[in-house]
């Protein structure tokens, strides 16, 4: 559970800014779009190797 106390002369407005970067830190969207459905392990595994062989690619391209 992500939250921020709010300082007592703190703007409504710094404390939200707190608060969304509290909450992109922490991943709390990210986890909720994983789980949103299910995707086989295999699938996984399948993406997984396509994003580590893109990175690779790119990594490549960039030294030279």
């Amino acid at each position: 559970m992500v939250g921020v106390t709010i300082q007592s002369n703190e703007s409504i407005d710094r404390a939200l800014r707190r608060f969304k970067k509290k909450y992109e830190r922490s991943g709390v969207l990210r986890e909720f779009k994983k789980r949103a459905f299910f995707m086989k392990p295999s699938v996984e595994k399948r993406l997984s190797r396509m994003k580590a062989m893109r990175r690779q690619y790119r990594s490549t391209i960039e030294q030279e």
